[in-house]
């Protein structure tokens, strides 16, 4: 496992030749990117999502050359703020070609997940670990094409995917 940065992901992302998948385990995060915006949201203020923009353009040159992206949320119910927030503008992610799925905690009770929470695999070859401090800033990446590690995220994925309910069918508590 190597140390890896905010950088490397984005790179990773944007340079996938088949896919990647990305699991979600927090109820709330706080990236400086986002924040300004929730607190838009929570004022009812409107976002032009401008801040996405090169995100959802990477999203649709994924699906035009045929790749998948992937998105599974746990969520506790009753939902945060901060998934209501994300589910209120889920519909740009999933139109620009990520499908993304919610699944409710308890569901999970049988399923077992890398102890870290967050990571992404690309590929089916490469894990990337998001690791968060208390706030829900980011703390660090770890980076690994170990085989077995990999091979456990993608397992684990493929069962809480099993589990989740697709964005336009979910409906919280």
């Amino acid at each position: 496992m190597r140390e890896a940065t905010y950088d490397d992901l984005n790179d990773l992302c944007r340079g996938i030749t088949t896919s990647f998948v990305h699991l979600e385990t927090r109820d709330a995060y706080g990236t400086e990117i986002e924040l300004p915006h929730m607190a838009k949201w929570r004022r009812h203020e409107p976002d032009d999502f401008s801040w996405l923009g090169w995100w959802l353009e990477m999203l649709r040159g994924h699906r035009a050359a045929g790749r998948t992206c992937r998105r599974a949320r746990v969520v506790s119910e009753p939902i945060s703020d901060y998934q209501r927030w994300t589910l209120s503008h889920a519909n740009l992610f999933v139109n620009a070609g990520e499908d993304i799925r919610y699944v409710p905690r308890p569901r999970l009770a049988r399923t077992l997940l890398p102890g870290s929470g967050d990571f992404y695999v690309f590929d089916d070859r490469l894990a990337l670990f998001l690791h968060y401090a208390g706030s829900g800033t980011n703390a660090s990446f770890q980076i690994t094409d170990e085989p077995q590690t990999v091979n456990a995220c993608r397992h684990a994925f493929e069962a809480v995917w099993g589990l989740a309910v697709p964005y336009r069918d979910y409906r919280p508590e």
